[in-house]
């Protein structure tokens, strides 16, 4: 069970976002959820955005204990949170207001972009192993391992024994990471195909968000509904016991945000980090520091 730690004021205890869970054996498909619903969550916009900033102080003590724990002996928990979604889905903006929002130094944020040659000349996973949480972390994967069985799937840049095969793969690394101490946590933003077009418009008529467009993002619209049956195909195969998906309405960008938020804040909960004792006698070094200040 995980451990109890008390509500923080002015956030109800029935308000709980953590998206929609996808059980081991789950045979349903992302279709069937509303990309803009808000579920375990019945406030609107302002307060979602109340929930966002009243939390970020106990996570990120969390965060801090997570981190202090390992520093004595250099090992101990980590979290890895996986983060997938269509083009404009909301990962920066998880990375800036859930992510954003504890200390840099216990954090590290991996984007994986198109493989280089070198990484193409060896196995899809290599790349990733070296960004493994470290003890102490919290690592986020902005975009992942993933890429190379939605869209290579998608586009049929590998057959169906391949993309089997490399579902195992996710599964074996997935399960070595968690025996290793590592609390998983995957989420997929689930985004509308309305709701994507809006916003790729406003990348396009705002002169200060041209940067965030290309325009292959308007061509990948064209598979829509093929990425859809790529995400069902993987959330189907690797979402276990040890690393399950959830599902994350994102077309309410504070929704995704406080969603995210409650389920970095369930893991670090389930770790339950405490502050490690004094490695010295603390009375003495009080005596001998008022010495110095005398």
């Amino acid at each position: 069970m995980a451990p109890q730690h008390p509500r923080h004021p002015g956030v109800p205890r029935d308000q709980t976002p953590r998206g929609v869970p996808i059980p081991t054996g789950w045979d349903g498909s992302v279709t069937a959820i509303d990309p803009r619903s808000t579920p375990g969550f019945t406030g609107g916009k302002k307060d979602g955005r109340r929930r966002l900033a009243a939390l970020d102080e106990p996570v990120d003590e969390l965060q801090e204990r997570l981190f202090a724990d390992s520093r004595p002996a250099g090992e101990g928990r980590s979290v890895l949170l996986v983060v997938q979604g269509m083009d404009t889905a909301g990962k920066g903006g998880i990375m800036r207001h859930v992510v954003g929002s504890v200390d840099p130094q216990g954090t590290e944020i991996v984007a994986f972009k198109a493989p280089t040659e070198e990484e193409r000349a060896h196995d899809f996973l290599w790349r990733i192993r070296p960004h493994a949480p470290r003890p102490g972390m919290i690592t986020v994967f902005d975009r992942s391992h993933y890429e190379d069985v939605l869209i290579h799937r998608v586009h049929g840049w590998a057959d169906e024994a391949e993309i089997a095969r490399r579902y195992e793969a996710i599964n074996a690394f997935e399960r070595e990471l968690v025996d290793q101490g590592t609390e998983i946590i995957k989420v997929m933003l689930h985004l509308s195909y309305e709701e994507q077009g809006e916003r790729l418009m406003e990348r396009l008529e705002r002169p200060d968000k041209h940067w965030k467009f290309a325009p292959g993002d308007v061509d990948e619209r064209e598979h829509w509904a093929a990425y859809l049956a790529a995400y069902d195909a993987a959330l189907r195969a690797t979402s276990t016991a040890h690393a399950p998906w959830t599902v994350v309405p994102a077309d309410r960008k504070w929704y995704a945000r406080i969603a995210v938020q409650q389920l970095l804040r369930d893991a670090l909960e389930r770790i339950d980090p405490h502050w490690p004792a004094a490695g010295f006698d603390v009375a003495e070094q009080i005596v001998r520091l008022r010495a110095t200040m005398a």
